[in-house]
């Protein structure tokens, strides 16, 4: 029952200024990594582009988590992975209207990426990484715009848990 007036609560706020203006922050970095996805997938699919000696761009497509992690050609797995991740972009967007300002901020900044690679899971089968640092012969791993909102969003979060008190 507290969970239904919940949800009643999150419709009658939907459309309050605050939740506006955080919403256009979701679709700014949905797009944003769209559009980076666009020009690479477009321009880079077949070379390697050097930027510096510590940036690359290289086209993969990752079929697992982020980083690669969980990578299979299961496609029931990758199915379930991606119904999970869906999910949590739910939970996600719940906690999004259920939260203060700061909050709110953070939440929407790791949703923006999340669905910025929930796109691609549904659309390509698959995740576009194309951003690949690099120092001698050590490489991150390779990661594009999405990732870099989700982790700038996952520290704020831990700093603010761990750091900022009320």
């Amino acid at each position: 029952m507290n969970f239904l007036i919940n949800l009643k609560e999150i419709k009658k706020n939907f459309f309050k200024k605050e939740n506006i203006i955080y919403l256009i922050l979701i679709l700014i970095i949905f797009f944003l990594d769209r559009y980076s996805k666009f020009i690479v997938i477009n321009n880079f699919s077949e070379n390697t582009y050097y930027v510096n000696k510590y940036i690359n761009l290289d086209l993969i497509w990752n079929i697992g988590i982020g980083f690669g992690l969980l990578s299979t050609d299961s496609s029931l797995f990758y199915n379930l992975v991606s119904i999970f991740i869906g999910l949590v972009i739910l939970f996600l967007a719940y906690v999004f209207f259920t939260s203060k300002n700061i909050e709110k901020f953070i939440y929407s900044v790791i949703i923006g990426g999340a669905l910025g690679n929930f796109y691609d899971r549904l659309f390509y089968k698959a995740v576009p990484d194309f951003i690949d640092l690099h120092y001698i012969n050590f490489h991150w791993f390779t990661f594009n715009v999405a990732d870099i909102f989700i982790t700038m969003g996952i520290i704020i979060f831990l700093t603010n848990s761990f750091f900022i008190k009320d």
